[in-house]
């Protein structure tokens, strides 16, 4: 008796895998995976070269920098091993400025609070609360260079701030908010809470409308009032967004940059550890000791990041 044969079997060549045996008989294999595996790939090519180019190699070269008495302009780098991370530990001046951050890093605890807050308040019912969000997420969207020159002139003598004093009957008060020592940082740290309050309401509310609906309804039909409500339901549904606005507040407040900067040059005890990097690098043309500092601020920043992760771990949340 004569056996069944495969049809596909017959078909020479790359054609044979094209075809396959199926219930009525031989049928047309779906298109190779191949290119479904691939082009996925093509699709992260580009940013991942920019990433590559703008990111990781500018990183590798700073590490090499910081090895280096280059001084940015001549041709030749003198390797000098560890000396630049020798000297950096050893002038108090250049690692001192750290302590500057500690204004920020409060300023941070504080912008987060209030962010939370806010973003409690109007995940509710409550009126005019889509132009409280766009009044609180504006500040948000402007450019830090016009906050700056904002609060310059808010906090420059007779300015802004000493004339809404006065009205108030609090004219004592006034004082050289930019050029007392004392004061500097705290009007500084200010200017920061107002400019990102925006981003961590933003990152708050998305996480507070993510937790379901029917945990609310249930939780008012069981008599829990508001507290309860951000306590049990809240607070532990957005842990991991909290979780990563305290990482990006850490981060952010040790490599403050931008407000002093423009606002005051670092003058009056207000110089932060970046600003003292690139006058360092620019003013003083020493490019092998700032490429040391950033390296040595970047490790600050991930063993802070680490540590803050070993204390208050990932949690899965489960609401349901």
């Amino acid at each position: 008796m004569a056996t069944p044969t495969n049809t596909a079997s017959r078909v020479p060549g790359p054609a044979a895998q094209r075809w396959r045996l199926g219930p009525t008989g031989p049928r047309r294999q779906p298109p190779r995976r191949r290119k479904r595996v691939v082009t996925p790939y093509l699709f992260l090519l580009a940013p991942v070269a920019l990433l590559v180019i703008f990111t990781y190699i500018p990183v590798v070269n700073m590490f090499w920098y910081s090895a280096t008495s280059w001084n940015g302009l001549s041709p030749s780098k003198e390797f000098v091993g560890a000396d630049n991370y020798v000297e950096i530990f050893t002038r108090p001046e250049l690692f001192g400025v750290l302590r500057v951050s500690l204004y920020y890093i409060g300023a941070s605890v504080l912008q987060i609070a209030l962010a939370l807050y806010f973003a409690t308040v109007l995940s509710f019912n409550v009126r005019f609360r889509n132009l409280f969000k766009g009044i609180l997420f504006f500040p948000y969207l402007i450019n830090g260079v016009a906050i700056a020159m904002v609060f310059l002139y808010f906090f420059q003598p007779g300015g802004t701030l000493d004339s809404a004093l006065r009205v108030l009957g609090l004219g004592g008060l006034s004082q050289q908010w930019l050029g007392d020592p004392e004061v500097i940082n705290y009007s500084l740290a200010g200017t920061s809470v107002w400019r990102y309050l925006g981003l961590n309401f933003v990152l708050f509310l998305g996480a507070i409308q993510s937790v379901p609906a029917q945990l609310y309804e249930a939780a008012e039909i069981d008599g829990a009032n508001r507290w309860h409500q951000f306590r049990y339901l809240i607070l532990p549904g957005i842990r991991p967004i909290i979780g990563l606005s305290f990482i990006l507040a850490l981060s952010g407040s040790l490599a403050v940059f931008e407000i002093p900067w423009i606002m005051t040059g670092g003058a009056n005890g207000s110089e932060t550890f970046v600003i003292q990097t690139v006058n360092m690098a620019f003013r003083y043309h020493k490019v092998g000791l700032a490429s040391a500092m950033a390296v040595v601020l970047l490790l600050i920043v991930l063993l802070v990041t680490w540590v803050q992760r070993r204390v208050v771990p990932d949690e899965k949340v489960n609401l349901s």
